[in-house]
């Protein structure tokens, strides 16, 4: 089975997402509930930590709703900025390695699902939008 990703951790200026490490529980403990969103689906057994300050209520209160992009054009866009997002993991000197820690592990070939698409696609919106990156061409903008 393929997990997408183990863990996608963002702590207060320290962006990790999930890579093939796993982090022990414990890690989390210190982290205040409203902080964290977890989404998880055990038929085909990936995970999604996402530990970030803001970013729950972002997604709540900033994000497009729910069905305003379809899945085949979040895969699209997710697929774009996760190989950039890996490519600015291998380069440590070049980008800020507080921001891209871990790899994250997605198959463009794997139907996630909608939710996943969704959370994961409006993560690198708030990423883009708040630490001031481009991962694309495209301008992230709610």
């Amino acid at each position: 089975m393929t997990r997408i990703t183990q863990l996608f951790i963002i702590t207060l200026l320290l962006v990790s997402c999930g890579s093939y490490q796993t982090t022990p529980e414990t890690n989390l403990t210190n982290v205040p509930e409203e902080d964290i969103v977890r989404i998880a689906n055990d038929d085909i057994e990936y995970e999604i930590i996402i530990i970030e300050p803001g970013f729950n209520t972002w997604l709540a209160s900033m994000a497009r709703p729910e069905g305003y992009y379809s899945q085949s054009y979040m895969e699209a866009r997710n697929n774009v900025n996760v190989k950039e997002w890996n490519n600015r993991v291998l380069q440590p000197h070049q980008y800020d390695s507080n921001l891209y820690e871990l790899r994250i592990d997605y198959n463009p070939s794997i139907d996630y699902g909608y939710d996943v698409n969704y959370k994961l696609f409006n993560y690198f919106t708030y990423f883009q939008i708040t630490y001031k990156q481009r991962l694309s061409s495209f301008v992230p903008r709610i």
